[in-house]
């Protein structure tokens, strides 16, 4: 299993335990955020080109290509506010 793919079912689980994000690292604090964000994208089709994200999610690439609806960018731009408060790197 793939060092990201773990770090992605880690953080999945964690926030299901009801795990708060300031127990986490900074690391996977930004993993989870990440995995969070790009699976929004990855729900609407969006074509991966970033590795980490193929090995996750795959090749998506169907309609609507990534264009999220008004609620899916506010939650998108809310994951990104909160990256850059923890000092992710994007």
């Amino acid at each position: 299993m793939s060092r990201w793919l773990v770090l992605a079912l880690l953080a999945v689980f964690a926030a299901a335990a009801g795990a708060p994000p300031a127990q986490a690292g900074p690391s996977q604090a930004c993993d989870r955020l990440w995995y969070q964000r790009t699976a929004i994208f990855a729900r609407r089709g969006k074509c991966f080109r970033d590795e980490r994200a193929l090995e996750l999610f795959g090749q998506r690439c169907f309609p609507p290509y990534g264009k999220l609806s008004f609620r899916e960018q506010r939650r998108v731009d809310n994951i990104k506010r909160q990256e850059r408060r923890a000092g992710c790197s994007t």
